[in-house]
Formats: structure tokens, sequence, C-alpha cells
């Protein structure tokens, strides 16, 4: 796949070939530094999305393995696997896009909170120290991913320490607070210069959400909505999934519900691994639900990538409850029967994303092709470096052609319609216009149009 329209905004920033777009407020930079040497060594994208599929891919296996001790292996193999099979988790791996990264970041983070629980970590002041690393350097990854999600994941782990005996330990807090304060500390900084402080960076993105407040019903909705695709619904008007193409979405807190009861059930049964298994399922739970909240409740649109982090973390007691099935049965033909029923729904639910992923996968590619068209017509009509490029979608386009971008409306406005008047005196510059929104600002009414082929779009050029 060429670009998309984000992935062009985070590849801006540290691209020396093209100027950087313009950055709005909800953005962090973790995945444009994440993405920084190879922008630097090469403009190829192919070789971008190869480095990035093999950097998940070994994000994904460290993430889980650290709840090897917790779960065990083959529980925790099940639940990289129901988290890998997802079509969202697929299509995520090779882009420039920071969701799946916060996911694989929580998993880790909650794990490594788990295990420093004990005093001494495994037994050492070594291990402790390297438990305790682990969990810094993960929260301080999902701040620098994205800031305001790296909190939500933080609030039950604080929450933890307080109310639970076992983790009221100095060294934990220490450990979360750093890591938060460690990967928070470069948004914070660019908080004041760019925006004049935190909360008016923070009110600033909730304008740029639309307006983050109780939307209770709304965001259910497009969630419900969006689950199989577009990769952006809003607004989402959509109409709803198939029910056996989303019975898996619909039936997932019943199974995490069954996982905590059964996990409490073992629990007041006493004994101390049995406990431990307990706050294996009810974490991760906890800390899923915390960064679903946002996304469920306070916006009224949706994309199926915002809820990576919560699935991510929800496969755990997923997995742990699919293994128990089969063992709640004496050993002989029932418990046969159990466990190839539940291969079966595996299967078929992998078979589901299987599409999902091809659908969504064609609809990315053709978006993105529609961008490249366009820098292509752009770049017949002379437009070249230095150049800029306004309008509907001149973010992805510019950034295609190599040229800066500007906007005088919507979540992007960055500059005014006098100062692009400007612009056109002393540089190449195109008006990028969509029929589609009727608008064509009045210092480009006397510019010649050019149907920019295979788009759909036209381009008023000086």
């Amino acid at each position: 796949m060429d670009l998309g329209w984000d992935e062009s905004v985070y590849l801006s920033q540290v691209d020396p070939r093209t100027p950087a777009a313009y950055f709005s407020a909800p953005r962090s930079r973790g995945i444009s530094f994440l993405a920084a040497p190879v922008v630097a060594l090469t403009a190829s994208t192919t070789a971008l999305r190869v480095t990035l599929v093999l950097l998940s891919s070994a994000a994904l296996y460290g993430a889980f393995a650290v709840w090897r001790p917790l779960l065990g292996r083959g529980r925790t193999a099940l639940a990289a696997a129901l988290f890998a099979g997802l079509w969202i988790t697929v299509l995520s791996g090779p882009e420039v896009m920071p969701n799946l990264w916060i996911a694989l970041a929580a998993v880790a983070a909650t794990g490594f909170f788990l295990r420093a629980r004990a005093r001494g970590g495994a037994g050492s002041r070594s291990t402790e120290g390297r438990t305790l690393a682990g969990l810094a350097a993960t929260l301080a990854a999902a701040a620098l991913l994205r800031a305001p999600d790296a909190v939500w994941l933080a609030l039950p782990l604080l929450l933890t320490c307080a109310t639970v005996r076992a983790w009221r330990r100095l060294r934990v807090v220490a450990a979360v607070l750093g890591g938060l304060a460690a990967g928070g500390a470069q948004w914070a900084v660019e908080a004041y210069v760019r925006f004049g402080g935190i909360a008016r960076r923070l009110a600033d993105s909730s304008d740029t959400e639309g307006g983050m407040g109780a939307h209770l019903g709304a965001g259910l909705t497009a969630a419900r909505r969006s689950l199989n695709g577009p990769q952006l619904c809003r607004p989402c008007r959509i109409a709803n999934p198939s029910v056996t193409h989303s019975l898996w979405w619909l039936l997932l807190p019943v199974l995490v519900a069954a996982a905590c009861a059964l996990a409490l059930r073992k629990g007041r049964a006493g004994g101390g691994e049995r406990k431990d298994t307990r706050a294996a399922v009810l974490l991760p739970v906890a800390c899923a639900l915390s960064l679903a909240a946002p996304y469920l409740l306070l916006l009224d649109y949706s994309a199926p990538r915002f809820l990576l982090p919560a699935y991510a973390l929800l496969a755990l007691p997923v997995a742990d409850l699919a293994a128990r099935a089969p063992a709640a049965f004496r050993a002989g033909p029932r418990r046969w029967a159990v466990a190839a029923a539940l291969c079966a729904v595996l299967a078929a639910h992998l078979s589901v994303q299987l599409k999902e992923l091809r659908v969504n996968t064609a609809d990315a590619r053709d978006t993105a092709v529609r961008y490249q068209r366009a820098a292509e017509g752009l770049r017949r009509l002379g437009l070249s470096a230095p150049c800029t490029v306004t309008g509907p979608r001149a973010q992805p386009i510019a950034y295609a052609a190599g040229c800066a971008s500007a906007q005088t409306m919507g979540n992007n406005r960055s500059t005014t319609e006098a100062a692009l008047a400007r612009t056109a005196r002393r540089m190449p510059m195109a008006v990028l216009y969509d029929p589609a929104d009727a608008y064509l600002p009045p210092y480009a009414r006397t510019w010649h149009p050019h149907e920019l082929r295979g788009t759909g779009w036209i381009a008023y050029v000086p």
C-alpha cells in the first residue's frame, strides 16, 4: 500500500525530503520517532512497510512473552494468536500509526506490573530491578506514542497500588509515575511551546475531536458500526455490520465477564497461586476498560484501531477462559469434543477476519492510489519543491508531491486565505477542489482548473 493520510502527517515530521505537515494537538510524536531511521535512509515505502512488519512482529512476541510466568506458555501464545488474528491488527502492523504499538506497550506494562507485585520480584533484587525497569520503559513508550492513552493505562495501576496492600510499594509507584513522566515530557514541553500549556492543548484536542464529552450512545454505536471498517468512521452513518461478522465483538463482554467470574471464584478458594491467577485476569480487564472508555464514551465517531489496546488486553482473560474450558470435563471423549468445538470456533473467527482484512486492505490501497494519482497530476502541472498545496486532502497529496500543505479551515487549520494568496505570488501553488465540497477560495476563482485524472478532484493553479 502507498501511504495514508495520517501516515503522511507522521512521516512528514521526520522526512528530510519534504516540509512537515501541520501537527494537530491530539497527536503525539512517538510513531514518527520510530519510523525516523528508515525515512532518513530511504524514501521507499516498501522498505518502510517491511521494517515495520518485522518490528511489530518482534514487539508482539516480546509484549506477550512478559506474561509467560503469569499465565503459562500455552495460554500466553493463545492470547497473542487471538489478538494477532484480528484484521485491524494485521493491517496496522506495517502502518505508521500508533495504536498497535500502544496496545503492545499496554500488554507488556500490565504484565511487568503484575510480576513486580511480590517482594524481590522473582526472588532477587536484580530481577525486581529489571521488572520495574521494564514497567517504566513500556509506560514511557506508551506516553511517547500517545500521552493521554498512557494516563488512562496508568490509572488502574495506580489505583491498585492505592487500594491493594500487596501492591502498596513505593518502588512500583515510582516506576509507574517515572515512566509516565519520561515518556510524556516531550508532549508536555510541546504543549507549552506550541499550544500555550497542557490545559490549552487538551482543550484544542477536544475541539479537534469534535468536542469530547458525554457521548454515551453515539460512541458505542459508532464503534459497533465501524467494527469491520472503514478505517475512520466520521461521521459514522453507515449500517451495522452483519451479525456473522460481528458476533465475536458482541460475545467479547460475555466471555470477559465469565473469565472474571471464574477468577473471582477461584480466588475466594484461597492460596497464593490462585490469587496471582485472579490478578492476572482482573487487572488486564480493568486496564482495557480504562483505555476503551474515552473512545466509547467521550467521542461521537470511531475507528477500528481505537480499540486495539483494549482488544490486546482482553485477549489474555479470554485465552485463560478458553484454556480452562476443556479442563472442566473429565479426560475422555467429552473433553476432546469441547476442545474440537473451540478449535472450530477459532477457525471460523479467523476466516471472517481474513475476509475483512482483504476488503479493508483493498479500500486502503484504493484511497492511497488516489492520493498518488493526484500528486502525479500536480507534478505534471509543474509543481515542484518548494511548492504549496491546499484544499481537501491536501496533507497526503502534498506529501506525495514533495510540497508543503496548508489549510484555512477544519481540524488542520494552520493559515489564512490572505496568507495563501501571498504565498501563491512567490512559489508554485495548487488548490484542490472536490465538487462534493463546493467551496473554492476567492483568490483562486480566476485560476485555471485542471482535472486530476482518476481521482474525481480538480486542481486550480495560477
